[in-house]
């Protein structure tokens, strides 16, 4: 699926600009143009223990405090012998419904939950910048379709700031690409969905990017980045190499 899709899909590229100041600001001041897309009880139980099944067991989660349109908690999959990385998954993202066009419906990409893999030695409860930057890009990410009234998906690209500047001081990454996600086998799983709403939750991997690697899909696409990266270990690494500079 994920060659079929992304030669279906066009490259698009977004800024966000939702920090996390601004956003709380904004959709307070906005409140009532931002109805609440919630999982049930019962589609919450499922989505844990789907996460549980393909990520690894997990008892600790970032939950959100004041949520006005989704309720994006993120469930923190820790470091094991087997999987030496931590795995970050938004719980909530896949309440919201997007907008996706008509010709695409058939692959059911109306909803997605978002995966971020760090270091083993990452501080993961820090509140600083360089370290909270990752819990901020999926957050972002969960909420950008709403914001804009359109959707992502697979092979999609996003600049998190306006003026493409670095995600935070101690790197010079800047955007994101989603791509398919790995399952705690260390394995691309094509297919990482879950049955809700009588549709499909996809679970993207949220990888970042460097401004030269996106403004590569400029001129050539999104597959041929893909390729570039294909060697690139899926764990989050704020010094690598740069494929496009």
């Amino acid at each position: 699926m994920r060659r079929l899709v992304l030669c279906l899909t066009s490259y698009i590229s977004v800024a966000v600009m939702l920090a996390c100041g601004q956003t709380s600001s904004m959709r307070i001041a906005n409140k009532e143009e931002f109805p609440q897309y919630l999982y049930s009880e019962k589609e919450v139980e499922k989505v844990e223990a789907y996460i549980k099944q393909q990520y690894g067991e997990f008892e600790e989660v970032f939950h959100e405090i004041v949520s006005l349109d989704i309720h994006c908690d993120i469930a923190m999959v820790p470091p094991t012998d087997e999987r030496p990385y931590y795995t970050l998954v938004t719980m909530g993202a896949g309440a919201y419904k997007m907008d996706i066009p008509k010709e695409l419906k058939k692959w059911k990409l109306e909803r997605a939950e978002y995966v971020i893999f760090l270091p083993k030695d990452w501080n993961i409860k820090s509140d600083k910048e360089e370290d909270y930057w990752p819990v901020r890009m999926l957050k972002d990410i969960a909420r950008f379709p709403i914001y804009i009234g359109s959707w992502i998906t697979l092979g999609h690209t996003v600049t998190m700031n306006e003026d493409s500047s670095p995600v935070a001081s101690n790197t010079e990454l800047n955007s994101c690409i989603l791509l398919n996600s790995f399952g705690k086998d260390k394995q691309i799983v094509d297919a990482l969905k879950l049955r809700l709403f009588g549709d499909e939750v996809n679970f993207w991997q949220v990888f970042p990017l460097y401004q030269e690697e996106v403004e590569f899909t400029f001129e050539h696409s999104t597959n041929e980045l893909i390729e570039l990266l294909k060697d690139v270990p899926m764990v989050v690494d704020i010094n690598r190499k740069n494929y496009c500079k």
